[in-house]
């Protein structure tokens, strides 16, 4: 039994780090090890943490440094590039000492480059790191102090590990070159993300959305939106073909592609997150044909399991790099063919699916970065293939998924000696 503290500075629930972290808790306790989570997250057992333990270190001044303004109840998010040196020492301060009272430890394993860096360094354990790239685009490039810092932080690790060569690439620009850098992707949850007869994926759906706490007016932008349960009901009853996108609403994403796609597609789609972006993609979507687009607000896993199975295709718009892209492997597992942009870690993983795929079938793993034209294109053939080809991607896909993208399989290298 190994003794490992899980650090990760925010929630248990919304973007691919807190995912990520909480995935791995399950994983690591349920594999007999001793694991405690040092998060932000206020409702822990709202999530599937196995047997680990959750503690919240109290902030200085309830400051969080964040990459992308979101509203974290209870406390201040700001920018990290914004934050003065002596108010990011203070925050470092503060979770390293919560994590060396919880010491003896085996293993401290840190999210990010900042701040898990100088937080897991300042505890004196050994450690290790997962880089998840948000905090290099967003925060850190061309901030040489920050760079300065994450470098100094980043030599004493045992390990980093990084989720794409792109990844390790955009590490090595940022921050000067590590030595101990190892590529592990992240992972799905692969007895949770199935394919499903669509009959009863819906109405699973609408079950997990009858018991979503209220949510007035969506004020609350980490909850799902009031009443999708009668939403989902009325939305899908149709013939039509289906697609999804689920992540962050912010213009880096690329969801305004996707609009001006589905303008001359006769298909629906189902727009599933929250962010700052999202009232301009409701302006843009008001211009479609009415009930054609569907906003969900943000949804966890308990609705993505049974929404995925229902969708056609799975679009991953981003015109900004991107570290992975667990959206399209959850995807894949669930037997929804993804469709990504084709460059950074999104590019890696169309690679990866291409191989799998038929021959004839391997130009629909991607379509050309920003260009909506080609993801028009690209939709139309999608959908419109033979059950047969269907078939053909859909158990491709999820083969690729169950290979190379197992939680199961990525926790252990992730504490595997390093040779």
């Amino acid at each position: 039994m190994t003794r490992i503290l899980l650090w990760h500075g925010y929630l248990l629930g919304g973007s691919g780090s807190n995912v990520y972290t909480r995935a791995l808790a399950r994983e690591w306790s349920l594999a007999g090890h001793d694991v405690t989570v040092v998060c932000q997250e206020p409702t822990p057992k709202l999530y599937d943490l196995g047997r680990a333990t959750v503690i919240r270190p109290e902030l200085p001044n309830d400051l969080l440094p964040v990459f992308v303004l979101d509203n974290y109840p209870g406390l201040k998010a700001r920018l990290l590039q914004d934050f003065s040196q002596e108010q990011l020492r203070r925050y470092v301060d503060a979770n390293a000492d919560a994590l060396r009272a919880l010491l003896p430890a085996d293993l401290v394993f840190a999210n990010h480059v900042l701040m898990g860096g100088p937080v897991a360094a300042a505890t004196g354990c050994r450690f290790r790191i997962k880089v998840h790239g948000s905090e290099l685009e967003y925060s850190m490039r061309g901030r040489s102090w920050l760079e300065n810092w994450s470098h100094e932080s980043l030599r004493s690790a045992e390990v980093v590990f990084v989720g794409s060569q792109h990844v390790r690439k955009v590490l090595e620009e940022v921050v000067g070159y590590i030595n101990q850098v190892v590529e592990g992707p992240p992972g799905v949850n692969i007895d949770q993300f199935v394919r499903q007869d669509r009959g009863r994926a819906l109405h699973n759906l609408i079950k997990e959305a009858k018991l979503d706490p209220p949510n007035p007016k969506n004020a609350n932008e980490w909850l799902p939106d009031e009443g999708n349960a009668k939403r989902f009901a009325t939305f899908f009853k149709t013939d039509k073909p289906m697609i999804i996108y689920f992540g962050k609403l912010i213009r880096n994403k690329g969801v305004q592609l996707l609009l001006e796609a589905l303008s001359s597609l006769d298909a629906r789609a189902v727009i599933v997150g929250f962010g700052d972006y999202r009232a301009d993609l409701e302006r843009l979507a008001s211009r479609l044909p009415h009930q054609q687009i569907l906003f969900t607000g943000h949804l966890e896993h308990r609705h993505l399991v049974h929404l995925l199975p229902l969708c056609d295709a799975a679009v991953v718009p981003s015109i900004f790099p991107e570290a992975f892209g667990m959206v399209a492997v959850e995807a894949a597992a669930s037997g929804c063919p993804p469709l990504v942009a084709r460059h950074s870690g999104l590019a890696e993983i169309a690679t990866t699916l291409e191989k799998a795929y038929p021959k004839h079938l391997r130009h629909l793993t991607s379509f050309k970065s920003g260009d909506s034209t080609d993801l028009r294109e690209k939709l139309a053939e999608l959908l419109a293939l033979s059950a047969k080809d269907r078939e053909l991607i859909q158990s491709a896909g999820r083969r690729v998924v169950e290979t190379h993208y197992s939680w199961t399989i990525l926790a252990k290298r992730l504490l595997a000696p390093i040779t």
